[in-house]
């Protein structure tokens, strides 16, 4: 991947402590004098700070990207396709998570050229990259946000009237966001599930029909399932289909 989308997605922390200590301007480690003529050695509360926001990089990458939608979807298929084991957890989420590269590469590229790139330049302070890098952000989750689970944060929050749904802060964004991605995909769940269900439906009458009732249908299905999931390309038909619903 493009060295813009791994400084991206740490969000200017691994970036603001690097250059900071390369600068001198962090102390990892702090010596105070003492009575005895010793020295008293205390770690620096800014490594703490960046020690602990970096506890918090997997719920940003989970929850401020489509990593969320994509992931979910991805599930929901497995359920519908009546293998709970294959792929496995671990391929869906790495799945999910290069798909989630893929998707959101302009909005990683923008935080690069507009935030990192200058502060590691030492064009701009840590206060300006941080505000630069969160506008696009900011913008690619607007785009997906609904308008009335915006409306409803924002009243939750009893927070003041805001002209334009940009003025939002990021405590009613986020959330906000994030129950939007729950009901798209959901919605592109169920979409995926009808004609697996249409398959189970017509081998359990058939079964039925034939008085093998001991024979389980969904073993029968299973077959037919993975037989249509193939013929269609449903993987290329998935992946295109959630790449598109993102409006970037």
């Amino acid at each position: 991947m493009k060295r813009y989308i791994w400084l991206s997605v740490v969000a200017l922390v691994l970036g603001v402590a690097g250059n900071a200590y390369a600068a001198g301007s962090i102390d990892i480690v702090n010596s105070v004098p003492n009575k005895s003529g010793g020295e008293t050695y205390s770690v620096s509360i800014k490594i703490l700070f960046i020690m602990t926001a970096l506890v918090f990089l997997p719920a940003i990458a989970m929850m401020m990207t489509s990593f969320a939608r994509i992931i979910i979807v991805l599930s929901i298929l497995r359920q519908a396709l009546g293998t709970p084991q294959t792929p496995s957890t671990q391929i869906l989420v790495g799945l999910s998570l290069f798909l989630s590269f893929f998707v959101m590469s302009p909005v990683l590229e923008a935080t690069y050229n507009n935030s990192i790139k200058p502060f590691l330049d030492g064009k701009i302070n840590e206060q300006e990259a941080f505000e630069k890098a969160k506008a696009p952000f900011k913008k690619f989750m607007l785009k997906q946000t609904r308008q009335n689970d915006l409306n409803l944060f924002l009243s939750l929050s009893k927070s003041k009237k805001i002209a334009t749904a940009g003025d939002a802060p990021f405590t009613v964004l986020i959330p906000a966001f994030i129950t939007s991605e729950l009901k798209t995909a959901f919605q592109i769940g169920f979409l995926i599930f009808i004609p697996f269900i249409v398959i189970d439906l017509v081998v359990a009458s058939i079964l039925m029909s034939m008085g093998m009732m001991m024979l389980s249908p969904m073993l029968v299905a299973l077959p037919f399932k993975l037989m249509l999931f193939v013929l269609v390309d449903g993987w290329a038909l998935i992946m295109a289909t959630l790449a598109k619903s993102f409006a970037v």
